[in-house]
């Protein structure tokens, strides 16, 4: 297994999802089925990013993971996943934030599908922010609230203090799951860690709208006033949602990540 720290750019895209689960978005049931596999050429293709063998120690005394153990099947590693990230956030009660049944598979699905329109919601791997989406309302206009915005602090937190080792060793140990999950969408022959740079890139992307964010409620959910904020994809879309400080915090996380994920020395 080769360049360790893309787990590190799976993390931090995957975190970011939860904000865009706040809004626009009611409670359904879940289903843990993968969706339908999309037809893609047979032809193999080079990685652009392949994973490089790298030696990569953490710092704390006990590593998160145990990699003298074999990797569980995929359909049967929630165990051990939730085990391992009990270990990384253990200041953090898990059940706050993730939905653990197949969150290998949804943290894939999830990572796809961020620049697309759509998240599909049944494949959310975390959990919604508690408290209301608040709306003003200002001479006719909607507006979104800025008070908001805090309500995605602790996740920003929990990202920004994320030990960067550990979740560098945590992907090292898992990646081959991961692949074998990207792979079941349709993509036999893509490498997931590409896909995972080009949305890093594609989020780095995102405007940054200053100023109040007006709203329209043409049915029961809230869309952008802006057609062209509405046109965005949903990535897109979650970081302007979360407001232009909060928004800005993470592309700076991001652009560490990707830095590493591109950067990463190799031992030969």
């Amino acid at each position: 297994m080769k360049n360790w720290p893309f787990w590190i750019g799976c993390l931090a895209a995957i975190l970011i999802i939860v904000l865009y689960l706040q809004f626009f978005k009611t409670d359904q049931t879940e289903t843990v089925s993968v969706p339908a596999p999309v037809a893609q050429p047979a032809t193999p293709q080079q990685p652009l990013h392949p994973i490089e063998e790298a030696v990569v120690e953490p710092d704390a005394a006990e590593p998160i993971v145990d990699t003298s153990q074999p990797l569980p099947e995929l359909q049967q590693s929630d165990e051990r996943v939730e085990d391992v990230l009990q270990r990384l956030f253990a200041e953090q009660n898990l059940g706050r934030y993730f939905l653990l049944e197949h969150i290998i598979e949804r943290f894939v699905v999830m990572v796809d599908n961020l620049p697309r329109q759509d998240l599909p919601v049944t494949h959310r791997p975390l959990k919604k922010i508690s408290g209301k989406f608040l709306v003003e309302k200002q001479a006719g206009d909607l507006t979104l609230a800025a008070a908001n915005y805090d309500r995605y602090a602790p996740v920003i937190r929990l990202l920004e203090k994320a030990d960067r080792k550990q979740v560098i060793a945590v992907y090292a140990a898992f990646y081959p799951l991961f692949q074998e999950a990207y792979a079941t969408l349709g993509y036999p022959d893509r490498y997931f860690n590409d896909r995972l740079v080009e949305v890093i890139d594609h989020l780095l992307q995102t405007p940054i709208v200053k100023g109040p964010i007006r709203l329209v409620q043409p049915k029961a959910l809230y869309l952008f006033a802006d057609p062209a904020l509405e046109e965005l994809s949903a990535g897109r879309k979650i970081l302007i949602r979360t407001g232009p400080d909060n928004a800005e915090r993470i592309k700076q996380i991001l652009r560490s990540y990707r830095k590493q994920l591109v950067a990463t020395e190799v031992a030969h």
